[in-house]
């Protein structure tokens, strides 16, 4: 029976099998008409996790994001609590964690990614670009994600993290293999493997950089968090490398994930692309048409703290509410026509969280490592044509193409 077609009873959300083809557009339509918070009751994969509630329009994952004390983020962060990485781990993060705590160490990173701040990197960031698409250059074809995509956002957030060019590669392997853990490609020795193998190797490898910062601080943001204060108090080791893992984690997944969604729907309608070929200003509104259709991430969880409800349906204290940004931004009540693929429509979304504490740290820097690298890629090669099967990463919280081979066509 396909999952489209699955009785809402029995559908539960995060199974791999639902997931295999990117975020399952047809049952989030049918979710958000007849079962807008929607219960799973479990994940076949993990059979010690409990169930969880399903948030799928737009004006309720903003309720939920906004009410940090009805819905904690201090109890796992993603549908799956503590199968694959413990809880206590996730809240050494500042995402994973409520206020006042969460206010206060967020506010250490702030500083490093104020729209200023981002803005002054603009030229390196178009210097690495250009550089990546500079390699390019002798051949016909490539896979986008990892001939362009990758190299770029790895050094982007390496140059900000402190980390050699060398290191780049390795660290966005063991980034993909931890966010997109169920994915045999990206993961092949499965999501069990990743407290005995990966996380390991996180450690050791951060556990390295953090001492060559305590020996000898820099202006990087690996030396704001060794050298941190929270409450007159340095952070402790688990939580610097946690902190460390989640700028890493989303440098290096979060902006390819969308540039890459971007390229094919720009390759797939020509039209739209060839607006952004004869009026490149446009471009910042194709970044946050992108942004809408192809956020980064599925989803992210709160808990709730106390019996509530939510549209009408009554959650008990302690369940999983997971809210799904794939679903919310294509919601009907929001959007005309929303999967349509427009690139003036320049729309509001959830990409980034939908308000709240926990809204995105990084949005000035996402917004213009995706001009950066629209614009880039068009100017260079405007007449790009998908040449294989495209893939979705499986997985409910990576909402990314993990290949996507492309002819690049005469060099502008």
């Amino acid at each position: 029976m396909s999952t489209d077609a699955t009785p809402l009873d029995e559908l539960r959300l995060c199974d791999r099998e639902v997931w295999k083809d990117g975020p399952p557009h047809a049952i989030f339509k049918r979710l958000r008409a007849e079962c807008p918070v929607h219960w799973s009751k479990g994940i076949t994969e993990f059979p010690t996790e409990a169930g969880f509630w399903s948030v799928t329009k737009a004006d309720d994952v903003h309720t939920v994001s906004r009410d940090w004390e009805g819905y904690s983020s201090a109890h796992g962060i993603t549908a799956v609590s503590d199968a694959v990485m413990p809880v206590e781990l996730v809240s050494a993060m500042f995402i994973g964690m409520d206020p006042p705590k969460h206010d206060r160490l967020k506010a250490l990173f702030q500083r490093g990614f104020t729209p200023k701040r981002i803005a002054e990197h603009e030229d390196a960031i178009r210097e690495i670009t250009r550089e990546v698409l500079g390699r390019l250059e002798d051949r016909e074809e490539c896979d986008l994600v990892t001939a362009v995509a990758q190299p770029v956002v790895s050094r982007v957030i390496g140059s900000f993290m402190g980390i050699a060019p060398e290191d780049d590669e390795p660290w966005a392997v063991l980034m993909s293999a931890l966010v997109a853990g169920g994915d045999p490609d990206l993961n092949p020795t499965g999501p069990e493997a990743i407290m005995q193998e990966e996380i390991p190797k996180l450690f050791e490898r951060s556990q390295a950089l953090i001492a060559r910062r305590r020996e000898a601080p820099t202006d990087d943001l690996t030396s704001v968090l060794v050298h941190a204060e929270v409450d007159g108090e340095t952070l402790e080791e688990h939580e610097i490398v946690m902190g460390f893992f989640l700028l890493m984690a989303a440098g290096n997944d979060s902006t390819k994930a969308t540039y890459c969604s971007a390229m094919r729907a720009l390759m797939e309608e020509p039209a739209e692309r060839e607006k952004l070929l004869a009026d490149p200003s446009l471009v910042p509104s194709a970044v946050e048409e992108s942004l809408r259709m192809f956020p980064a991430f599925g989803h992210f969880r709160r808990t709730a703290t106390a019996d509530t409800e939510l549209a009408g349906c009554p959650i008990a204290k302690g369940a999983k509410v997971v809210l799904w940004y794939p679903s919310s931004n294509r919601d009907e009540d929001r959007y005309e026509d929303p999967d349509r693929f427009d690139v003036e429509r320049n729309p509001e979304h959830q990409a980034f969280g939908a308000g709240g504490r926990h809204f995105c740290l990084g949005t000035a820097l996402a917004r213009l490592e995706l001009k950066i690298l629209v614009e880039e890629t068009l100017a260079a090669y405007p007449e790009m044509e998908i040449v294989g099967e495209p893939a979705y990463a499986v997985s409910p919280f990576a909402n990314q193409l993990k290949r996507l081979p492309v002819r690049l066509g005469p060099r502008a």
